[in-house]
């Protein structure tokens, strides 16, 4: 069997198991539209669906996907808008009441983003110089933990780089003006692949915590 075939088998079971059995939430999505109260920003990384991690039904997520669940900043100079305009239809139109950026264990953008030399000559493709966005997350782990380990700087700097993805939601001036009318929550999540933890951002104790 072809993964393509794989995936029409897929979808015949999801037709008979899912929708047939929740056929009246797909009728009120199909003539109300749609409402979700949550956007996720989540990574490409096919081993982190936002929708599986946290077992939700259809219409209850606004999923924006990008390498490394990166946020760019506020801008309007042409780069980078994929992001922007969702967050925007998100925000503006579906007026929802929280963000979260969710990052995951061993991501393979934020590897691509370490092993880059800084001061070095930009290398050809998209993926390096989208990383750029998170360059600061780089430069605070490494300032910080020169001589740790591979894995535990990736670590510290995937998680780094959910906290400037939260930084620059607050450019965003419709963003800034919901989060300060207490509108809009900000969130940033963790998810520990090896362990099957979700972590949460405390902003009191400045750590990534276990939900309890």
């Amino acid at each position: 069997m072809s993964h393509i075939e794989k995936l029409v088998d897929g979808f015949k079971r999801f037709r008979s198991n899912n929708y047939e059995e929740n056929h009246n939430l797909f009728d009120r999505l199909t003539k109300q539209g749609q409402s979700p109260k949550t956007i996720v920003v989540g990574c490409c990384d096919s081993r982190v669906d936002p929708a599986i991690v946290t077992d939700c039904d259809p219409g209850d997520l606004f999923i924006i996907r990008n390498v490394a669940n990166l946020v760019p900043p506020f801008e309007t100079s042409g780069n980078y808008h994929g992001t922007s305009a969702a967050l925007e239809f998100g925000v503006r139109n579906l007026e929802v009441e929280n963000i979260i950026v969710l990052g995951h264990a061993h991501c393979g953008g934020i590897r691509a983003l370490l092993n880059e030399t800084p001061g070095a000559e930009p290398q050809e493709g998209f993926v390096t110089n989208w990383m750029r966005v998170a360059a600061n997350a780089r430069n605070r782990v490494l300032s910080r933990m020169h001589g740790e380990s591979q894995e535990y700087q990736q670590r510290a700097c995937e998680q780094e780089a959910i906290l400037v993805s939260l930084d620059n939601l607050l450019t965003f001036p419709w963003i800034l003006k919901r989060v300060a009318q207490k509108k809009l929550v900000l969130h940033g999540w963790y998810f520990d692949l090896e362990h099957g933890e979700l972590l949460h951002y405390n902003s009191d104790s400045k750590r990534f915590e276990a939900f309890s």
